[in-house]
C-alpha cells in the first residue's frame, strides 16, 4: 500500500482504483485513507491494542471521510486515538460496544445536531426535525440502529402512508420525505462511525413515485394577470362584504369597496415572474444586492449557496420605479425602523390577485414554472434556464424539457411536408 503525505490537494487528487487500496499517511503511523473502487473515501486508523507486540493482531477503526473531516482533523483525531492505545485502551472495542447499544433515535438526534444544524438551512432544519419527531421516532426510534432493516423502514413508509390516508392525504410525498431523512441521517452514522460501514437499510425500499406540481401561466392567464395587477395598484381590487355582520351596515358603497395594494406588493410578484426566482429570494432581497448598472442581483444567500440573478430590461423597470424605504427592496411594516425585518409574505395580495384576474389553482412558485416554461418554450434551450433559474443540477432543469416543443413542431412539419408532397398533394 503506498504511503504519501495526506493533503487536500493530494487527497481531490486520488482517483479509484479496480480494488480498494489504503493511502498510508507518512507522518503518522497507521492513519490512512480508505479508497473505494466506486470512489468512497474514509480516513482509517490501524493499531495493536495492549503492548503492541507482533504478535498481536491488528484492529482498524474508522475516523471518518473527507466530507467529515479534514485531513489536519482527522490526522489530530488519528493522533490522539493512538495516545489512548498507549495507555492501554481500545478504540475498537469500544466503539464496537456503544455502537452496539445506540437507538435510532440517538442516532438522527446526533446527525441533526452535529450535521443539520451546521449544514442546512433552518428552515430545511426545522423540516428535518418535524419529520424524526413526527415520523421516524415514533415508528423505530426505539430500536438499536445497527439493528433497523429495510422490513423495518417499509413498515415506516406504510404507517405514514396509513395515518394520512385517514386524513385524506395519500402520504407518499411525507414518506418520502422521511425515508430520504433516515438515508441521509444512516450515511451520516456511517462516516463518523455510529453504524457499520454500509449500514443504511433505507436504499432498499422503493420510495413511492410522485406527481410533482407543475403549473404554468398561459399567455390569457399572463394578460389577466398583469391586469390584474394594473387595478391593484392604482384603483384597487373590489372586496366583498358579508351582509350578515353587524359591522356591515357601516361598511362603504360597493362602489367603493375597493383595496389598493401598495408597490412593493405588487413589484414582489411582478419581479417574481420576470426573474424566475425564489419567493424568499424576493422578500428578502436587500438594495445593497441591486446592481442595476449591470443589471443583475448579487444574492448572498439562497437554497443554492450564492447566487446572481441576471435581470430583464423590464425587471429593471420595475426595480426602477419602487421607492426605497429601508434595506429591503420589498418594504414590509418594520420598513426604517432599527429592528427592521423582511415581509413575511404575499398571500393577501396573491389571492387577491388571482381572483380579479379569474385564475385558479396557481401558487406564487408556479411563477418560477411560468419564466422557465416561456423561456423553454421559446426554444432559450434547457442549459440556458437552468442558469437563469440557479440550478446547480442539470436533471433539476430537466423537468421542463417537455415544453420545449419548437423542435419537434418544425421536424413534424418537415416530415409532414414530404409525406404530402410525395402523396402528389400541396
Amino acid at each position: 500500500m503506498p504511503t504519501i503525505k495526506l493533503t487536500r490537494k493530494a487527497v481531490s487528487a486520488i482517483e479509484p482504483a479496480e480494488k480498494p487500496v489504503i493511502y498510508y499517511d507518512e507522518s503518522v503511523k497507521g492513519f490512512g485513507l480508505k479508497v473505494m473502487p466506486s470512489g468512497a473515501q474514509s480516513w482509517i486508523l490501524e493499531y495493536r491494542p495492549g503492548a503492541g507486540g507482533r504478535g498481536v493482531a491488528k484492529k482498524r477503526i474508522k475516523i471518518g471521510t473527507p466530507a467529515t473531516h479534514s485531513p489536519e482533523a482527522a490526522r489530530d483525531e488519528a493522533t490522539r486515538t493512538l495516545a489512548r492505545v498507549t495507555l492501554g485502551a481500545d478504540p475498537a472495542g469500544a466503539r464496537s460496544a456503544e455502537r452496539a447499544s445506540l437507538t435510532l433515535a440517538e442516532v438522527v438526534d446526533a446527525y441533526l445536531r452535529d450535521h443539520v444544524a451546521s449544514k442546512r438551512k433552518p428552515k430545511t432544519q426545522t423540516e428535518y426535525g418535524i419529520v424524526v419527531e413526527k415520523h421516524i421516532k415514533p415508528a423505530i426510534g426505539s430500536m438499536r440502529a445497527s439493528a433497523v432493516t429495510p422490513a423495518d423502514v417499509a413498515r415506516l413508509q406504510s404507517g405514514i402512508v396509513r395515518g394520512k390516508r385517514r386524513n385524506g392525504n395519500s402520504g407518499k410525498t411525507t414518506a418520502n420525505r422521511a425515508l430520504a431523512v433516515l438515508s441521509a441521517a444512516f450515511n451520516w452514522a456511517q462516516g463518523v462511525g455510529l453504524v457499520p460501514d454500509g449500514h443504511n437499510p433505507t436504499k432498499r425500499v422503493e420510495r413511492f413515485r410522485e406527481n410533482k406540481k407543475e403549473r404554468f401561466l398561459t399567455a390569457a392567464e399572463l394578460s389577466a394577470l398583469g391586469d390584474a395587477l394594473n387595478e391593484a395598484e392604482t384603483i384597487g381590487l373590489p372586496y366583498e362584504v358579508d351582509v350578515n355582520k353587524a359591522k356591515a351596515r357601516n361598511a362603504p358603497k360597493p362602489e367603493s369597496r375597493r383595496t389598493v395594494y401598495g408597490p412593493h406588493a405588487v413589484a414582489a410578484i411582478r419581479l417574481l415572474l420576470l426573474t424566475g426566482a425564489r419567493r424568499r429570494e424576493i422578500l428578502d432581497l436587500r438594495w445593497t444586492e441591486v446592481d442595476l448598472d449591470r443589471g443583475v442581483l448579487f444574492l448572498g444567500d439562497s437554497k443554492t449557496g450564492k447566487k446572481t440573478v441576471v435581470l430583464s430590461a423590464a425587471a429593471i423597470g420595475v426595480l426602477e420605479g419602487l421607492p426605497r424605504i429601508g434595506k429591503y427592496v420589498i418594504a414590509g411594516s418594520s420598513a426604517g425602523t432599527e429592528d427592521e425585518k423582511p415581509r413575511a409574505d404575499l398571500n393577501k395580495p396573491w389571492e387577491a390577485v388571482l381572483k380579479r384576474a379569474g385564475i385558479e389553482g396557481a401558487r406564487l412558485h408556479d411563477l418560477r414554472h411560468s419564466f422557465a416554461s416561456v423561456g423553454v418554450g421559446g426554444s432559450l434551450g434547457l442549459p440556458i434556464i437552468g442558469r437563469l433559474l440557479g440550478h446547480t443540477q442539470a436533471a433539476t432543469t430537466q423537468r421542463y424539457a417537455h415544453l420545449d416543443v419548437d423542435p419537434l413542431k418544425r421536424a413534424a412539419d418537415e416530415i409532414g411536408n414530404k409525406i404530402i408532397s410525395a402523396m402528389g398533394r400541396k
